[in-house]
């Protein structure tokens, strides 16, 4: 798994053939890149490390700002001017918050410090990247949970050095740069420093060790050195006030000297960011090639969880970088917390729009400890700032994201108390669950009985359907027929006349886009559309049967472009995340042959190796885990405990459950290629008994041992009969037990 791991997929923009099939009538409105970094990450670690050139949106890589179509270059080559912490990892517009702590090795003055150096021979893998300047300094990060080593190897010359900035973050593009509100640097004794910025409220403080005997160390400020001090300190700074200040080791280098600099960060002081450079990487000098086979290691044991017997070396890169995208965020950072000393915290989950749906659920199946500790961290992040976050940064504010969706969270946590994970007070959880519904876009709810976004009355009728479970979980029955009573607003939502939503603004996307999740009640959806039939309709005209292929839009599209691509109401293939579910919606109408044809579609058109190997932004992850399922022939109904079966795009995968692995075998398998025949379902078998129901619920998956799916060229009678299970159902769908 971990040798077929290419970082430097999707970091540029998107460059796939030409698709073929139903997959060319799909529209991509949104960026057409995958907005992915090849830095040096750890399993859901709390550092990031990698070449800066400032550009949109992580801060690696060539692009401009860009929202919709082709991304515009803001430079022709890979360049950098140092290297960076804290990147985002595939989101589409976040871009200031990161990118802290530039280190830049230098064989130039002072002065030119900013300046961008030609990336070449660049070397990614998990937790590890590596390139030379132009400059001709060889440059290679590696990292821990909360740490970062570099290693430069200078060629001979008199004045090397090496520039710490902290005075700025974020990006090289208009109003993307972060400053600084506060901060202060100290020397401590010969090759250490520490540092400590405030920046959105978070101070990340930062403890410095560098290697370099002989070498002078000094303070600078406006690019100007100042010998013989040891600290400078700033009360406050506005950008009209701020001046470019750090540390700087400077020294004669001989030929292929070596010189590493390890940096522990923290929020909570400088000593504890000590204490956690300590912790990753012991007190002794020339840590960086431990460090890097200690990461390796983590990652190759992560990534062994699901292991797959690829139809090739293409595939495999693409599957194996799709799991290891997965797993890069949330960025945990336990004990960390602003508001505590000690426990779960965790920040960075700042896409949970895209990730509650795909990412989140594999990770409490793969993780599920790894999923409680988020949960705890969301319901401290509630306890102290009123809020479930929608999505969290490392900045105050649980609430800023509210307009992408509404309570998110009850879907993730309902998961986990429907699978039983230990470690989570569920009577803690149901205070904060209930109170977060009456909030911002909740209010609209209670009081009209819808909430406009219109997708809100959606996030929000299912989040009480999500409740209800963890109520009953407390044992609050009163409580749980009032949420499951409000959950049945959903219907407010949809127009009876066309079975779609009914007019209203919409975050990235329209009414189509949003119109076939997978809800708590698909019978009674169905039923409002008009039936099984008018149901599969409207899908089949949203999927593109019988339509015409598309022109994708390109460099900087005009508004009238744009305009005649979303009156196409058509799907975005992956290129954005608001329809990730709607293949899985033909399931519910006996049809989960359709569901196999698109589903072959997308992963055989819209993935693909090399840089511009993804269709859109990998939304931390969202993405690329959708990616994963597909393959394996499963998909989350994330808040309902419940996975829908399909046909596997490889004949053989091993997934390590918590009780136990999942062997899923398949016979009549073809090769999933653009144009190439769709494998249809035409039996499941679990533990040798046959399963005529197309899903399988949490607690069954953890206990099945093996799972085989019989494949065929023509759709079959499979699936068609027995549902998935939905609130209105006059009985149990329960199909008897797998």
């Amino acid at each position: 798994m971990y040798e077929y791991v290419d970082p430097f997929i999707g970091s540029g923009a998107t460059e796939l053939p030409a698709p073929q099939g139903l997959a060319s009538t799909w529209w991509w409105p949104k960026p057409q890149v995958g907005n992915t970094h090849p830095g040096a990450v750890h399993p859901f670690g709390m550092v990031s490390a990698c070449a800066y050139s400032g550009a949109y949106p992580t801060g690696y890589g060539l692009y401009d700002f860009n929202t919709e179509g082709v991304p515009g270059l803001l430079y022709d080559r890979p360049v950098a001017s140092g290297f960076t912490h804290f990147q985002q990892s595939g989101t589409g517009a976040i871009r200031k918050y990161y990118n802290y702590f530039r280190v830049t090795p230098m064989l130039g003055p002072l002065d030119e410090l900013g300046t961008t150096w030609d990336l070449l021979d660049e070397v990614a893998e998990p937790g590890y990247y590596a390139a030379t300047l132009s400059s001709g300094v060889r440059c290679e990060v590696t990292v821990g949970p909360k740490s970062a080593v570099h290693r430069y190897t200078f060629p001979a010359h008199d004045a090397a050095r090496i520039v710490i900035d902290a005075s700025t973050g974020g990006l090289a593009i208009p109003h993307g740069r972060t400053v600084p509100l506060k901060a202060h640097l100290a020397m401590l004794e010969p090759g250490v420093a520490q540092g400590e910025i405030h920046v959105e409220g978070v101070p990340l403080a930062v403890h410095l060790e560098v290697d370099a005997p002989g070498w002078r160390q000094l303070l600078w400020y406006d690019r100007r050195l100042m010998p013989g001090g040891t600290r400078l300190d700033f009360d406050y700074i506005r950008p009209t006030t701020l001046r470019p200040f750090g540390l700087m080791f400077m020294g004669p280098s001989r030929g292929e000297q070596t010189i590493e600099v390890r940096l522990g960060f923290s929020l909570r002081g400088c000593e504890a960011a000590r204490d956690n450079l300590h912790a990753d990487v012991g007190r002794s000098q020339a840590t960086f090639a431990e460090r890097r086979v200690t990461t390796a290691a983590t990652w190759r044991e992560h990534l062994g969880k699901v292991q797959i017997k690829a139809g090739s070396d293409d595939q495999a890169t693409v599957f194996d970088t799709a799991l290891y995208h997965s797993l890069v965020k949330p960025c945990f950072a336990p004990d960390e917390s602003p508001w505590t000393t000690s426990g779960p915290y965790a920040f960075d989950i700042c896409t949970m729009w895209d990730i509650y749906r795909t990412q989140l659920p594999l990770m409490t199946t793969l993780f599920p400890q790894r999923s409680v500790a988020l949960a705890n961290s969301m319901l401290s992040i509630c306890e102290q700032e009123g809020n479930l976050p929608i999505g969290y940064r490392m900045a105050k504010g649980a609430d800023r994201f509210s307009r992408q969706g509404s309570a998110l969270a009850h879907t993730f946590l309902a998961d986990l108390c429907q699978l039983d994970v230990p470690g989570i007070d569920w009577d803690w959880a149901m205070v904060h669950l209930e109170m977060d519904l009456r909030r911002t876009y909740g209010e609209d709810y209670l009081v009209h009985g819808v909430a406009h976004p219109i997708s809100h009355t959606l996030d929000l009728a299912y989040a009480y359907h999500c409740t209800a479970a963890i109520a009953r979980k407390v044992r609050d029955r009163t409580l749980a027929q009032q949420m499951r009573d409000l959950a049945r607003g959903w219907q407010a939502a949809y127009d009876p006349d066309t079975g779609l939503l009914r007019d209203s603004t919409f975050y990235e996307g329209g009414r189509w886009n949003y119109s076939f999740r997978l809800l708590h009640d698909m019978r009674a959806r169905i039923a409002l559309a008009g039936g099984d039939e008018a149901f599969v309709g409207l899908l089949d005209r949203f999927f593109g049967y019988d339509a015409a292929p598309v022109t994708q839009p390109g460099v900087a599209p005009s508004v009238a472009e744009m305009n005649a691509g979303y009156e196409l109401c058509r799907f975005e293939g992956l290129n954005n995340e608001p329809d990730y579910e709607a293949p899985w919606s033909y399931h519910y109408a006996g049809r989960p042959d359709r569901t196999a044809e698109v589903v072959h579609a997308v992963v055989a058109n819209q993935f693909g190796t090399g840089r511009g190997g993804l269709p859109g932004n990998d939304d931390s992850g969202g993405l690329s885990a959708w990616y994963v399922w597909a393959t394996l022939g499963l998909f989350p109904v994330a808040g309902q405990n419940l996975f829908l079966l399909s046909a596997p795009a490889v004949a053989e995968s091993t997934i390590q459950l918590p009780d136990g692995d999942l062997l899923i075998t398949t016979t009549g398998l073809e090769p999933v290629e653009a144009g190439g025949p769709v494998s249809y379902v035409r039996s499941v078998a679990v533990n040798g008994k046959t399963l005529d129901r197309p899903w399988i619920s949490g607690r069954e998956l953890r206990r099945i041992r093996n799972l085989h799916i019989e494949l065929g060229p023509r759709p079959s009678g499979w699936g068609t009969r027995i549902r998935p299970p939905s609130t209105s159902d006059p009985l149990p769908a329960t199909g008897g037990e797998a």
